[in-house]
């Protein structure tokens, strides 16, 4: 069964700096894309920046030039590296992945998500 496990949220200042990360585990096949997504409260889901194993990425235009998203493919592992954060930046964030698994004869392609990792940006 498929895992995505987040750590890294939690409270910094306006201007600080967090570093996520999200390992998956669990039957994989192989690995598509892994990214970032965010909610705040009464908003919808958004992507924060996505990435392929071949090392393409985007990003929403408003973390642009502050974060940064890398993967370990070795270790299955997504990192989002956050910089110059603000209070407009005060989440919950959640990984999200494109994997293939094997079931029975056939491999088949599922987007999972994590658990979420609340990350809040105040003084």
């Amino acid at each position: 069964q498929v895992q995505l496990v987040e750590s890294g949220g939690g409270l910094v200042q306006p201007g600080g700096s967090l570093r996520l990360s999200c390992a998956a585990s669990g039957g994989i096949f192989s690995i598509n894309t892994m990214g970032w997504y965010r909610q705040s409260p009464g908003k919808q889901r958004e992507l924060v920046a996505d990435g392929t194993s071949g090392g393409s990425t985007i990003y929403a235009e408003s973390v642009k030039g502050r974060f940064t998203i890398s993967r370990d493919n070795a270790k299955n592992t997504v990192y989002l590296q956050m910089t110059s954060l603000t209070p407009e930046d005060t989440a919950v964030y959640y990984c999200n992945a494109r994997i293939m698994t094997k079931k029975d004869q056939s491999f088949v392609l599922d987007d999972y998500w994590g658990q979420g990792t609340q990350v809040t940006v105040s003084s």
